[in-house]
C-alpha cells in the first residue's frame, strides 16, 4: 500500500512538514511512544491513552500502518486477536519521540509531574 501522505503538501522542499505530515496530530505521538515498549493490542493502547475514542484511535492505527510506522498482525482464532507493533521505518523515531518526551519534562510539565511521569 503506497504511503497515505503523497498528497502534494504546502511546502514541497520542506522535510519538517513532510514529517510532520506522518505523525502529527494529537494522538499518532502518543500510540507511537506507547508502541516503544513492544507489541500491544487495540485495547491495552486504547487504556494507555486517556480521551482516545475507539473510532478515533482506530483511524490513527490505520493511517500510521498505511504510512509504514506500525505493523498490524491479525491472528485466526476466535475471538480474533490483532497486534500493533512499531516497523522498523517507525522504530527510527525513537530518538526523535524521546526527544520530545525529555522537552515536554523539562519544558511543559511542572517539575513534581515530570518526576511522576519518569
Amino acid at each position: 500500500m503506497p504511503p497515505r501522505f503523497q498528497k502534494p503538501f504546502h511546502s514541497p522542499a520542506c522535510p519538517v512538514e513532510a514529517a510532520l505530515g506522518l505523525i502529527g496530530g494529537k494522538w499518532k505521538g502518543i500510540v507511537l511512544y506507547h508502541l516503544l515498549g513492544g507489541t500491544l493490542r487495540f485495547n491495552a493502547i486504547r487504556r494507555s491513552i486517556s480521551g482516545v475514542t475507539q473510532r478515533m484511535l482506530t483511524a490513527q492505527l490505520r493511517e500510521l500502518e498505511a504510512d509504514g510506522l506500525i505493523v498490524r498482525v491479525v491472528f485466526a482464532e476466535v475471538p480474533p486477536r490483532v497486534e500493533y507493533s512499531l516497523s522498523a521505518k517507525g522504530r527510527t523515531l525513537e530518538p526523535v519521540i524521546m526527544a520530545l518526551r525529555a522537552w515536554g519534562e523539562e519544558h511543559v510539565m511542572p517539575p513534581d509531574d515530570a518526576e511522576a511521569a519518569a
